[in-house]
């Protein structure tokens, strides 16, 4: 594996969850691979789980960590070719990244969706700005179209959770106040068609996911119906992929909120949620703080999923 950046560069999914159970089991079995080794973690959003995760894992292993905030303390940067550099950011990504190559052995790479252009963000110019440039092994830690690392700890959790072979797995959309990017449930849908599931997604019409996410999922618009003999329920809000303003909210109907009620048509399903989560917008206060509720393991699991890939990186490259 040389870059990390979607579910196929991790190759057999099966042999990946295996490898993170392991590493789960001795987090500390691997810490001579990364001796005398720099990760440097590069984020333009901010992050609390990603952060705090990486780092961890990173020293899991051995490795000396370095931190960049490219909105706080550093030059603000230009990331497109062609801009005459007249405003506010004096320096540009393509000279920046391969310095930032010089005093590191992997770079880690947040960048939301800046829904400002489709095309620019489903491109994914930023983190294959520094996989082209930097001249080091790159990955995700939530990119404009993808959250990998949340979507392999995802995974992680339901195996260890799972009562059947191939339990069913719901994505349902959830309202929100804001307008929040398609990386988590692209990545989420993209992880759980490769995975042993029954993936069902649900959702308002309209907010229809990529194509090359859903692949062949079943998408079901009554979200009761999606729930009736799910094992898990994951919720997340995301914008409207398919209208022509692709950040646009169509819908806040708190009808969609994840509610005790709803949860009583599934098979004593457990609830899923990357966090951090908006409470009685998303999922109601009883439903979270169930005993069927995996945010916490979820979120736990998010340093085993980026060991695997650290670790992962430091052996192949």
């Amino acid at each position: 594996m040389k870059h990390y950046t979607n579910v196929k560069d991790l190759g057999d999914l099966q042999q990946a969850v295996k490898e993170a159970l392991e590493v789960k089991k001795n987090r500390f079995a691997y810490k001579n691979i990364g001796e005398n080794k720099t990760l440097l973690m590069v984020f333009f959003n901010s992050s609390l789980r990603t952060r705090l995760s990486t780092q961890k894992a990173g020293m899991n292993l051995g490795m000396n960590t370095i931190v960049l905030d490219v909105n706080q303390g550093a030059w603000k940067l230009e990331t497109e070719r062609g801009v005459i550099m007249d405003g506010d950011k004096p320096e540009h990504l393509l000279e920046a990244i391969p310095v930032m190559g010089c005093y590191c052995d992997i770079i880690g790479v947040r960048s939301f969706a800046r829904f400002e252009s489709k095309e620019f963000d489903y491109e994914e110019v930023i983190i294959n700005q520094f996989i082209n440039y930097s001249g080091k092994p790159v990955f995700s830690m939530e990119a404009a179209t993808g959250h990998p690392l949340q979507a392999f700890a995802d995974l992680i959790t339901i195996e260890e959770y799972k009562k059947t072979a191939r339990p069913k797995v719901v994505l349902t959309w959830a309202p929100h106040p804001k307008a929040l990017p398609q990386a988590v449930p692209n990545s989420f849908a993209d992880f759980m068609n490769e995975a042993n599931v029954d993936f069902v997604i649900t959702h308002p019409k309209g907010y229809e996911l990529c194509d090359k996410f859903v692949r062949g999922a079943k998408v079901e618009y009554d979200q009761a119906k999606a729930f009736e003999g799910a094992d898990f329920i994951y919720a997340k809000n995301w914008a409207a992929y398919q209208d022509p303003n692709y950040s646009k909210i169509l819908s806040t109907d708190r009808a969609w909120t994840v509610d005790t009620a709803k949860m009583a048509l599934t098979n004593n399903a457990y609830f899923m949620h990357c966090l951090p989560v908006r409470r009685n917008m998303i999922v109601t206060d009883d439903v979270i703080e169930s005993p069927q509720s995996l945010v916490i393991p979820e979120a736990a699991n998010r340093e085993i999923s980026a060991q695997v890939v650290i670790k992962r990186l430091l052996q192949n490259n």
